[in-house]
């Protein structure tokens, strides 16, 4: 049976767990993950004064390396459609000192309240599988992103070699939706969802695949940490 990933069950899931959702993700990930954002500036560099756009931003990480790779010189929105997590961002957002650079918009991935053509870049990380209609999330970044501009996703992804394509596959089955329920005590098991819709997101050439029937061009990918995370890019 399909994960649900309808827009009341996911919104209501990370309300759920926004209070415990930093400390988690940096725990399991043993902190790689901030690694992964750190990596995904490096490798999608603005340029020019076009803002840029983080969809799914969640309590907004990726947002606020952008804003830190960048010291704050360029505009940045943080978008996502559970309040709970923006909340926790603009309390980052005021512990880092800052004022108008970062703006954080309570917003639905499959209808942007943006114009065309807007951002330089438009980010998503760890959070375009959530959007229950993958498709429609993709084609929403397209059109928000400027001509020549990049799109970026961020993901999990499976690793192939083995024998690490077998344990990290035995650990995000058990032991992380064990942490998970222990450290988070969360009744909607969230951290039953994340590898059931990790297992079920399309990752590799499928993913860049659907980018490009999105409109996006010369998409590539590039799997971080031996594929536990992937990297990819298409451009407008």
């Amino acid at each position: 049976m399909s994960v649900d990933k309808s827009n009341d069950k996911v919104r209501s899931m990370f309300a759920e767990i926004a209070g415990n959702y930093d400390r988690m993700n940096h725990l399991l990930s043993m902190n790689i993950d901030k690694y992964w954002r750190w990596r995904t500036t490096k490798l999608v560099q603005p340029s020019g004064s076009r803002p840029i756009l983080d969809m799914c931003t969640g309590t907004g990480d990726l947002a606020l390396a952008y804003w830190k790779s960048t010291d704050g010189k360029i505009p940045i929105v943080a978008a996502d459609f559970c309040r709970e997590m923006l909340d926790i961002g603009e309390d980052k957002k005021h512990a880092l000192g800052i004022n108008g650079q970062v703006e954080f918009v309570e917003a639905d991935a499959q209808d942007l309240p943006f114009p065309n053509d807007e951002f330089q870049i438009v980010t998503v990380a760890f959070g375009l599988r959530n959007v229950n209609d993958t498709d429609q999330g993709l084609r929403e970044m397209h059109r928000v992103c400027a001509d020549g501009g990049k799109v970026a996703v961020l993901e999990f992804s499976q690793p192939q070699m083995q024998p690490l394509k077998a344990i990290y596959g035995w650990y995000f089955r058990n032991i992380l939706p064990l942490l998970g329920r222990l450290l988070a005590r969360n009744a909607a098991n969230a951290y039953d969802y994340l590898p059931q819709s990790v297992g079920e997101f399309p990752c590799g050439q499928a993913l860049a695949d659907r980018m490009t029937s999105a409109g996006l061009r010369d998409v590539w990918f590039r799997p971080l940490t031996f594929g536990v995370a992937t990297l990819y890019v298409g451009t407008k």
